[in-house]
């Protein structure tokens, strides 16, 4: 992983959505602001982050951090300057 080769603090994964959410599609659906490793382990186990769409960018994520990487930003392109104010995307952190 580059971000990891050049020694980044910020890992930005841009998707189509601005936010991480879990329950995707349900009416429980609960967008993420900020979640930990451990958190976004946890719902990766539950089943949340699906194999063909989030997951592996969540699974990306953790390798990111785990490798000693600072936080990682998911978001979408058209939303990546306000997420970069951190008013808006999903943050995963140690």
């Amino acid at each position: 992983m580059l971000a990891q080769e050049i020694g980044a603090d910020l890992y930005v994964i841009l998707t189509g959505v601005a936010q991480v959410s879990i329950n995707f599609g349900k009416p429980n659906m609960q967008y993420l602001d900020t979640i930990t490793v451990s958190e976004a382990k946890k719902y990766m186990a539950e089943g949340q982050f699906p194999p063909g769409s989030m997951g592996p960018k969540i699974a990306a994520a953790i390798k990111f951090i785990e490798a000693g990487g600072k936080e990682v930003l998911v978001t979408s392109a058209g939303e990546l300057g306000q997420a970069l104010q951190r008013q808006g995307g999903t943050y995963i952190v140690r």
